[in-house]
């Protein structure tokens, strides 16, 4: 008895902390501001920005995202997309030859991102660009996101994050997608610089100075999570990665169950990956006293949300059929706390897509969340690809 009490209250000391930790983030995320300035009517300096598309067997939206990201206000001749296109078919390429762009094949025994961006940076001559952008295949970025990456460093950043959204919202699947995409920028990316940390990076809508992120790149332990290592290399360096809210960039959402639980059983692959050869790194940062390094790789252990409320309300209902109300009271009160902070990082406009639908909805993703987590061995020998379909776009800020 003694021994089963010893581990609710453990489970109960791990789950507070994680509530806790959400909370808190989203009360700082809502009482400060992102790194965004005032765009200035004329910059010093039109830096030359080369975007990099790593793309794995893209042809469906490919050639339409490069069309759109083509419609920049910044200077044409002062950025260049340059598509890393690997496994494409012929007649894609040859649209493509026919765009103002670079073109880059590649192709590998197991394909991955981290494989095609370090290869285009092995080719290319970077020295000629003084920042690199970072963008998925689907991504339609705003007509004023490379002015305001370049505005960015003209105030002296070298590593920032742009504000990822939702391209489509067009089921009940890419409406919850897209509420967890935007928890996470409140979470991870803004509250995070609120409280003068890093913020975390997210695959895309990145930009680096071309040499910090060839170096933060020399390591790549992970299948599927280039990004987080290549923030942890710049934080551990001693830069901090910004992020700027009003530099949006657009980001298919998954449409369906079965590509949610495809898609979070390569993220949840990657960061077991990256807790086992980063921990122990952090805790050494801690130790030393840098702590926003080392929190970067402690943050890493922060339980999903998806998963939190699941167990939650598990502890919720095991709780109601004891006789001791604490066992039923404690789940809930965190249970509610949790909803809190869920609630303040929803912008509006997203809860307005909300109806039953998408609620009951909610158990369903949890399943297939937890099946992601019983499956990840699988991504850990190959990539897991998210197809993309081009869906049509719904308004978004």
């Amino acid at each position: 008895m003694q021994f089963i009490v010893f581990v609710y209250h453990l489970f109960i000391g791990i789950i507070a902390l994680n509530v806790l930790y959400w909370v808190f983030f989203a009360i700082a995320g809502r009482l400060g501001k992102a790194d965004d300035t005032d765009q200035p009517a004329a910059p010093l300096v039109f830096r030359k920005i080369g975007v990099l598309i790593p793309a794995y067997k893209e042809d469906a939206v490919i050639v339409e995202s490069v069309t759109e990201n083509l419609k920049q206000t910044y200077p044409a001749d002062r950025f260049e997309l340059i598509v890393i296109a690997d496994s494409f078919q012929a007649h894609t390429l040859a649209q493509l030859a026919a765009l103002p762009i670079k073109v880059l094949t590649v192709s590998f025994d197991v394909s991955t991102v981290a494989k095609a961006i370090n290869s285009a940076l092995a080719r290319l001559p970077i020295e000629q660009y003084d920042i690199l952008v970072v963008s998925d295949a689907d991504n339609h970025m705003a007509p004023d996101f490379l002015s305001r990456i370049n505005n960015a460093f003209e105030q002296g950043w070298r590593a920032i994050q742009g504000h990822r959204v939702a391209k489509n919202i067009n089921t009940s699947v890419a409406v919850l997608d897209a509420i967890s995409e935007e928890i996470n920028n409140h979470i991870f990316r803004k509250a995070s610089r609120v409280l003068g940390l890093s913020s975390a990076t997210i695959g895309s809508g990145m930009a680096f100075e071309p040499a910090l992120m060839k170096a933060a790149m020399t390591t790549q332990y992970t299948m599927g999570g280039y990004d987080k290592e290549l923030e942890t290399n710049i934080v551990l360096s001693g830069f901090k990665i910004g992020y700027l809210e009003q530099a949006y960039i657009y980001d298919e959402k998954v449409a369906q169950r079965a590509v949610f639980e495809n898609q979070r059983t390569r993220w949840i692959a990657a960061q077991w990956q990256f807790l086992k050869f980063y921990f122990w790194s952090g805790v050494r940062e801690l130790l030393a006293g840098r702590f926003a390094s080392g929190f970067k790789v402690i943050q890493a252990i922060i339980l999903p949300k998806i998963l939190l409320l699941g167990l939650l309300i598990a502890g919720l209902f095991i709780g109601l059929l004891t006789s001791k109300p604490v066992l039923w009271q404690l789940p809930l009160i965190l249970l509610l706390l949790q909803m809190v902070s869920l609630v303040l990082s929803v912008p509006t406009y997203l809860w307005k897509r909300v109806s039953v639908k998408e609620l009951l909805l909610i158990p369903v993703l949890l399943l297939s969340f937890v099946k992601a987590l019983l499956n990840m061995r699988k991504a850990f020998k190959r990539f897991m690809h998210t197809p993309h379909t081009g869906s049509p776009d719904t308004q978004v800020p």
